[in-house]
Order: C-alpha cells, then structure tokens, then sequence
C-alpha cells in the first residue's frame, strides 16, 4: 500500500512539476542584489529586506520606445535583470513599438506563455500550433491576445499610425529565439538549409549574412 501511495506521489509530483511555470517563491520578495551576485556565484543573491525601499518594485524605463531595428521593430524587455523587484515574481513583461509596417519576426518563448495587450494601432497577430493551423487575427487597442508557450508567434503593424504592444509573461526568463536567425544566424551546415528549404548555396549565403548576429 505504501509503495503505491509513493508511486502515486511522485506521478503527481512530476505531472506539478511539468504543468508548472516557475517555482512559487518561499518570502515576500527577493529583490535581486546584482553586485553580489556578480562577485559570488551564478546564483542570485537577496538584497536584504530590511534595506528595501518602494523604489525596488517601481520601473520607469518603458516611458518611451526603444531603438528600432531594420524590420520596424523597437522590443525593451524587462525582467529581473534591469528591474531587480521582479526576482522570485515568475513574471516579466516588453514592450514593443512598431513603426509603421513593422514586423515582429516568427518567434517563440520556450519557457512562458505571453499576453499582448494593444496600447496603440492596429496589429495582425497570430501564432502556430503543432498542427501547423495557424490563429490570427487584427487586434486593436484595447484588445488582448494570448500566445501559448513555446509556440511560434508574429504580429505586423497593418495600420497607418505606430503602435504600441505591452506582453506579459509568466516566467522571469520566458526566454526568446527568433526563427529566422535561429535558422540562417547559428551556424547550421550550408547542405542542410539548402535540402530543407530548397534554396541555392548563393541565396543561403546570403540570407547567413543578412541574419548572423553583429
């Protein structure tokens, strides 16, 4: 009877376990304390709590867009890194402007699901499924669309104003990889991409320096 009670436990333990974002924090808060942990370990260390203040869990750097990229694109995250107060939270959040004809680039977060609620303009937003059915639709100020983790997403600004996307996660450290640099930036065999994609060594090599990184 007991070893069947433990069998049971952990069945249910690992099924937690996969369901599960990241852990539930044991205190209050634990604001990250960077300089420490930098000279330490790897591992974050807590600012002590008695020395908290309000302005640990107030962020004011998302006033204002960002730099934007060649494809229209200006994405600030912000997670513990650049805003200590979230640590231990298992959430983080960007926000993404987008000129007009911008382009958010297929992409996907292995570790969280995102919300992206519009602030400003007209966005077609969409994502992928493992059936490869595709769900997308304009969404506009005021709305609010959710991407499944780990599932390829985009958005295009198909108004003629700039827009403005705020997304929420509920990891820390959603993560983040784009597909066409995942693909042509990270040093995949030339042969491979040409059999998998139907492309000439020339338009290979080209698009490889179009999308390695800087």
């Amino acid at each position: 009877m007991f070893t069947k009670m433990v069998l049971l436990f952990v069945i249910f333990l690992n099924i937690y376990v996969s369901l599960a974002s990241d852990p539930d924090p044991v205190q209050d808060f634990c604001i990250a304390n960077t300089a420490e942990s930098a000279t330490a370990s790897n591992a974050i260390q807590c600012k002590n709590s008695s020395l908290a203040t309000v302005e640990d869990f107030v962020y004011s750097g998302i006033k204002s867009p960002g730099k934007f990229g060649q494809t229209g694109l200006s994405a600030i995250s912000v997670n513990s890194n650049v805003f200590p107060g979230l640590n231990t939270l298992g959430m983080s959040f960007v926000r993404a402007d987008f000129e007009v004809g911008g382009v958010n680039v297929p992409h996907y977060h292995p570790r969280a699901t995102e919300t992206a609620f519009v602030l400003e303009g007209k966005i077609y937003s969409g994502f992928v499924d493992t059936n490869n059915k595709i769900f997308a639709k304009v969404i506009e100020r005021g709305e609010v669309m959710v991407f499944p983790k780990g599932l390829v997403h985009f958005q295009m600004n198909v108004g003629d104003t700039p827009a403005t996307i705020l997304g929420s996660f509920n990891s820390q450290n959603p993560g983040l990889q784009r597909i066409p640099t995942s693909i042509f930036g990270s040093g995949i065999k030339d042969e491979l991409l040409e059999k998998a994609f139907g492309l000439s060594s020339k338009e290979i090599a080209k698009l490889k320096k179009k999308l390695s990184p800087h």
